[in-house]
């Protein structure tokens, strides 16, 4: 399990299955972009103008802005499908490629326990903003979850996001649902901060 792993047959493996393109040149692919960068912008916002109230809260809006200019930028790189692909390279070096699903398996549970612990610790630092700032603390936790278990890769899962509603893929809605969340707590944050002045 700990053996050294061949970087050089690790890069061409990587690469075989990976490739910095556009990710998703769909409309609803370059909506969710947009998405991603309006809360960047927004929670840009809400923490210069210190509208989460306190230093705590501060702290939550600049990380979210941080994650969701992340986010903006990853959504057309992909950057998830190059860290699966490493993953599948990694367990074909090390002979583990036909058990992956128990490891995928435990990693999606490992990934569910950390955001869990996550939004804890969110809720527990914002538990005197909780009512100003807990729409996008359950934004963001619905966001990382949904991009944790798209990066794994796991084949029942994007079989279950690729089904369509109304012909919109279950993905975009369930991803945009967290930002939504995001974007409509930091919009309230902004407008109180304004009829505040």
């Amino acid at each position: 399990m700990f053996q050294t792993i061949d970087l050089a047959r690790l890069r061409t493996c990587t690469f075989d299955r990976w490739s910095p393109t556009i990710g998703d040149p769909s409309v609803a692919g370059w909506l969710t972009v947009a998405a991603y960068g309006l809360c960047a912008v927004l929670a840009f916002r809400v923490w210069r103008r210190g509208a989460g109230k306190s230093g705590r809260a501060g702290l939550f809006w600049a990380l979210t802005c941080i994650a969701m200019a992340f986010l903006t930028v990853n959504k057309q790189l992909d950057l998830q499908s190059l860290l699966t692909a490493t993953g599948r390279c990694v367990a074909g070096q090390k002979g583990w490629y036909d058990d992956r699903r128990a490891f995928q398996r435990q990693f999606i549970e490992g990934l569910l326990v950390v955001i869990v612990v996550m939004l804890g610790c969110g809720v527990y630092l914002l538990r005197h903003d909780l009512r100003r700032n807990g729409l996008a603390l359950l934004g963001l936790a619905f966001v990382g979850g949904f991009v944790a278990v798209r990066a794994v890769g796991f084949h029942h899962f994007d079989a279950m996001l690729n089904l369509r509603l109304q012909n919109v893929a279950v993905n975009v809605i369930l991803e945009l649902s967290g930002l939504v969340l995001i974007a409509v707590n930091a919009v309230a944050l902004l407008r109180q901060g304004r009829r505040h002045h």
